[in-house]
């Protein structure tokens, strides 16, 4: 074949690449099968590969950690009133239970009935107002009432005395603002372990994260020191929503939540907490609502008795 050929071939498909436009045929086949397999299967692959498997993870397998609880209340408190002129308060005086327990309380306010004995005394008005004694029926209770009638009417209180520990206690009047304000700079010292057995993985909440996670020094932040365990309780109340005061001065609950999202395709250093604060009951509105039951309050007594002590 000469040259002049095989150049005319090599214009000719150069023409024909550029100038010309050739249609694919199109088949149509009408088959319910067919159909669905071929709409279906790129949804299936979508839904798989992307979704399950890359967003979802799907891959992987999960489980729910368990958990420990340790807590530390730190600080002295100094309240005025009563007989003494100032008294000092430390962790024994105004946390209940013990130390160690997940969940505590802090006495932020109180009211101090002295000199209680048992014996029978008028009970409260409003309680059990009398006229006479008839009544005040004898040995019924009042379930409101602090003990069990003797069947006398006092005639100065006009209330009906009451076999009880007297003089009996009157919760009717709430100081305010609260004797335990300085509570607000307690720290509360949070340790919490997770272990996830099925992957062999134990974590600790004493994360190693420079001098804002040091112990002796530290003190939680959001922002600044969100690995720090060790919490001020007034800004522990704060970021539940509440306010520390009201808090203080009726009683509440706050929930501390300690979160654990762990995801061990990464190394395990990447496993720390996120703590965040809740607000239970102790609504901060309540303070001027005439509202029963508002707040927490519990009943505990010192009993002090007297000794001697023979040096020889």
């Amino acid at each position: 074949m000469g040259k002049g050929m095989k150049m005319s071939r090599f214009l000719k498909s150069l023409s024909d690449f550029f100038f010309t436009y050739e249609t694919p045929r199109q088949v149509v086949v009408r088959n319910i099968k067919v159909g669905l397999s071929l709409h279906t299967c790129p949804i299936v692959h979508l839904y798989l590969y992307r979704w399950v498997f890359i967003y979802e993870k799907g891959y992987q397998s999960k489980e729910y950690g368990v958990s420990s609880v340790f807590t530390k209340v730190k600080g002295v408190g100094y309240t005025k009133g009563g007989k003494h002129s100032e008294s000092v308060w430390d962790v024994a005086d105004y946390v209940f239970p013990p130390q160690g327990e997940p969940s505590f309380v802090v006495m932020t306010n109180y009211i101090e009935t002295e000199g209680q004995k048992r014996g029978t005394c008028p009970e409260l008005p409003r309680k059990s107002n009398c006229s006479s004694d008839a009544d005040c029926k004898k040995g019924s209770f009042k379930r409101t009432g602090h003990g069990r009638l003797t069947g006398e009417c006092d005639p100065v209180k006009k209330t009906c005395r009451v076999l009880a520990w007297c003089p009996v206690e009157d919760d009717r009047i709430i100081p305010d603002p609260p004797l335990l304000m300085s509570a607000e700079n307690f720290t509360v010292f949070i340790k919490n372990t997770v272990t996830f057995p099925f992957f062999g993985v134990t974590r600790s909440n004493l994360v190693d994260d420079g001098p804002n996670t040091k112990l002796s020094k530290c003190l939680y932040h959001k922002t600044h020191a969100p690995l720090c365990p060790i919490f001020r309780l007034g800004d522990l109340i704060e970021q539940s929503g509440f306010d520390f005061e009201i808090i203080a001065r009726i009683g509440g609950a706050i929930g501390v939540v300690i979160e654990w999202s762990c995801n061990f395709d990464f190394d395990v250093k990447y496993c720390i907490p996120v703590y965040s604060f809740h607000g239970l009951y102790g609504n901060p509105e309540e303070k001027n609502k005439n509202r029963e039951s508002v707040g927490y309050n519990f009943r505990y007594a010192h009993i002090f008795l007297g000794s001697l002590c023979i040096w020889t």
